[in-house]
């Protein structure tokens, strides 16, 4: 066997491979004894087997019962007494033989050691018995090959003829593609059970077996090169079982491991039972047969009864329509620990959505959400605390140990299982880390019951990694990921966050905002600490800018932190100060920011003149901090004690305020802002930081919005416009990012929803919003009027009393 590679113009060069690179590269890719069952199987309904998989344990005589019984044959031949010995060797192989295999073939067995009447040829009768009459056999019933076609396709790794009919199939984006497999790495499989293998097939115009013999041991000459094992299929003269018979059986002896009818029962339980999608009806799902020295073993498949236990679940599909793609969630709850009806709910997300998950700087292409292709799921979700009996199953430890038994989100392509989704030691959707860091209900791997299927045709970038351990790196793969993790860790968990604040009325948790502002606290005092030591005495100023409003900040936060602890058991005012901690959280963001970006200027400089740019961006970074500092005076009137109280104030200046306080970030992000107010102060009396926390969450969600579709269209102008009208007396905010879907109209208000990428993602802001203009009896609502481009809203109306107006 040669693999030739042509090089230019220099003729052709050969590559030689020597045969133990077989053995090497069946030991890595086939790296558990269920990818090989399930390499095997896969072939046989490659092969359109009319009756499935057929998988035989005959055992004889256990593997490790074998290994024993020849060390001590081995030091009975050191020992005198030795026919003693033998005849005991002989007694102690008798009784150890499986008395399941049945008297005949423990006839044949022992008829097989009768010959060995000396120690030296009781290990080689033995070995040969061993060999001989312990087998796996896996036995289809599908079209069978021909010798040639047993020389030119199961004798050639990396066959291409199922790889040209499967890329075919994605060309045409065929529902169903031609073959679950395409490597041609299957026939490794066999070597990962055992030592050597028997090949026997036929066509249905056959008369007689092919056969096929391998002993993988020839192979382990560290000398031979591959084409030097002779391995030749041939007719046999061994007749088919009926004349129309067609299919293969491979029989495999000489086994590697310790077969036990118990492990084969755990395995049909958990590994054969995830082999193919049990979610699917019975009838339907592809069959496998596994027999234990011929007794059949039952696989389980999924109680429809354990899934009607589940206490919340969620289903929907990722399509990709004429208008791009979308996903459509389903989602349910039926019990979450406290009294409340079944809620429903259903989330669709089109492109501008799917775009915004991603974020204005992943690394992953737009048009992976694309070709991505379409995909299904389902998921169940259990609290095990309130799993109890169930008649059709058992006991409460009963549906208990059930609902572990099936734990995890697996994955299927064409209805069998991509490997390891969905086992206990993996967490491919990440749902234990995020677990850990959160409060409230806990969503982890183990809590459900899933499934989500895929295509190898319509799926074409979502490929195994050759070793079957997970899915190859790809654009595809990250979107995938990404959107399935937004659904269980994010819609899921939003879910029910909505239904509490429905039926139990729980204050915020403000620990995410807590922990996130201190952490930016550190990374702005460590950038601030080396600027000091960078930035040359001439400008100081800088440095005294920063300083100044790290004093600031830090002075703020402790204000906002101390009236977060006085009004601890106030659900209302724990609220409006959840508003306070974003805020605070946003300039904390942008004081890191600053310091970093001062540093990144500075750093390397040290004693060297600074050249025009870097004092052209400590100009700018001056600008920042006064800009910084003016954001901080006028989000400190949110956290002083008395900041519930109306006072008089004038709406145009504070427009004009925030226009200032946002000027620096606004050049950064080239987003132009028209403020369209009258020429003339308009004075009323209102919660002066209410106000400002609102118009602040509506400009931050437009920067993250507007900076995410400057970064997917170069062409983009951001813009934000805010009106104020006073007849009637409204704040009109309108900015021309992707917009809203209509369908969000009212979700985008609820706490924790939100499409941002998970990084940015807190679903606060627009709900605290209107919390506070409920507290003003004002109004803060989307406009429905859509943008006739993309039928998306853009548009925020805030409706001020009438009665705040001083005249």
């Amino acid at each position: 066997m040669q693999f030739v590679v042509h090089g230019r113009n220099q003729g052709k060069f050969v590559f030689k491979i020597t045969a133990r690179t077989v053995l090497e590269l069946g030991a890595e890719l086939i790296s558990s004894d269920i990818i090989a069952f399930y390499e095997l199987i896969k072939n046989a309904y490659d092969a359109r087997s009319r009756t499935g998989a057929d998988v035989h344990f005959n055992i004889v005589l256990r593997r490790n019962t074998y290994l024993r019984i020849r060390k001590n044959a081995e030091l009975a031949k050191q020992q005198p007494g030795r026919a003693e010995a033998l005849a005991n060797l002989h007694q102690d192989l008798k009784r150890s033989l499986e008395t399941s295999a049945g008297p005949e073939r423990i006839a044949r067995f022992m008829e097989a050691m009768d010959p060995a009447t000396t120690l030296e040829n009781f290990i080689k009768h033995l070995d040969d018995a061993y060999r001989k009459h312990n087998t796996i056999v896996v036995a289809d019933t599908g079209t069978g090959m021909s010798v040639e076609e047993l020389s030119a396709n199961y004798l050639t790794i990396g066959t291409p003829s199922r790889k040209k009919a499967v890329d075919k199939a994605v060309e045409s984006q065929d529902e169903k593609p031609p073959f679950l497999g395409e490597k041609g790495i299957g026939r490794l499989s066999a070597m990962r059970l055992g030592e050597t293998l028997t090949v026997q097939t036929a066509r249905e115009e056959d008369e007689w077996l092919n056969r096929l013999d391998v002993d993988w041991r020839d192979f382990n000459d560290i000398d031979a090169m591959i084409e030097d094992i002779d391995v030749e299929p041939y007719v046999s003269d061994v007749a088919k079982p009926a004349p129309d018979w067609a299919g293969t059986t491979l029989r495999i002896g000489d086994i590697s491991e310790d077969w036990t009818e118990k492990r084969v029962q755990e395995m049909a339980e958990y590994d054969f039972a995830r082999l193919t999608d049990p979610f699917q009806d019975p009838k339907g799902r592809p069959r496998i047969a596994l027999h234990w020295n011929g007794a059949r073993i039952a696989i389980p498949w999924m109680s429809k009864q354990l899934l009607d236990a589940a206490h919340a679940s969620f289903r929907g599909e990722y399509l990709i329509t004429d208008n791009g793609p979308e996903l459509v969630v389903h989602l349910e709850a039926r019990n979450l620990g406290y009294p409340h009806p079944v809620e429903k709910d259903t989330s669709r997300l089109t492109l501008p959505d799917l775009q915004g998950l991603l974020g204005p700087s992943h690394s992953l292409p737009l048009s992976a959400l694309e070709s991505l292709g379409r995909f299904e799921f389902e998921a169940y979700w259990y609290n095990r605390r309130y799993l109890t009996g169930i008649d059709t199953i058992g006991n409460q430890k009963v549906v208990r140990d059930l609902q572990r038994k099936w734990s995890g989100i697996m994955l299927f392509r064409d209805g069998f299982r991509v490997f390891p989704y969905g086992d206990d030691e993996d967490d491919w959707l990440g749902l234990d880390r995020r677990a850990l860091g959160r409060s409230g209900y806990v969503l982890n791997k183990a809590q459900f019951v899933g499934r989500v299927g895929i295509s190898r045709a319509v799926n074409p970038g979502l490929l195994d990694q050759t070793n079957r351990e997970g899915l190859r790196a790809s654009p595809e793969q990250g979107v995938f990921i990404a959107v399935l993790q937004h659904v269980v860790r994010d819609m899921l968990w939003d879910f029910f966050r909505e239904i509490d604040s429905k039926y139990k009325k729980n204050p915020v948790n403000l620990g995410d905002v807590k922990a996130e502002i201190n952490t930016l606290e550190a990374r702005a005092r460590s950038a601030l600490s080396r600027v000091k030591r960078l930035v040359p005495k001439s400008e100081a100023e800088v440095v005294d800018e920063l300083n100044h409003a790290f004093v600031e900040f830090k002075e703020l936060a402790a204000r906002a932190q101390e009236r977060a602890e006085q009004v601890e058991n106030d659900s209302k005012q724990m609220l409006q100060m959840a508003g306070v901690g974003l805020m605070v959280e946003v300039i904390a963001h942008e004081l890191a920011r600053a310091s970093e970006a001062a540093l990144d200027a500075l750093d390397g400089l040290r004693g060297k003149d600074l050249p025009q740019e870097v004092k052209a961006r400590l100009e700018t970074l001056r600008a920042e901090m006064k800009s910084v500092s003016k954001r901080l005076r006028v989000l400190d009137q949110m956290s002083v004690s008395g900041r519930q109280r109306s006072e008089v104030f004038d709406l145009v200046a504070l427009l004009e305020d925030m226009r200032d306080g946002h000027a620096a970030q606004f050049v950064r992000h080239n987003i132009t802002l028209e403020l369209d107010v009258p020429n003339r102060p308009v004075r009323v009396k209102l919660v002066k930081g209410m106000v400002v926390q609102i118009l602040e969450n509506l400009v931050s969600n437009s920067i993250y919005w507007l900076q995410m579709r400057a970064s997917r269209e170069p062409s983009f102008s951001p813009t934000i416009r805010i009106s104020l009208d006073t007849n009637p007396l409204e704040i009109t905010y309108h900015d021309n990012g992707q917009g809203i879907a209509p369908d969000h109209q009212e979700k985008v208000f609820r706490p924790f929803w939100s499409l941002k990428e998970k990084s940015k993602r807190r679903g606060l802001g627009l709900f605290i919003a209107r919390e506070n203009a409920t507290y003003l009896d004002a109004k803060l609502s989307l406009a429905d009027t859509a943008d006739p481009r993309t039928g998306r809203l853009s548009t925020f109306i805030l409706e001020l009393p009438d009665g705040s107006l001083v005249k």
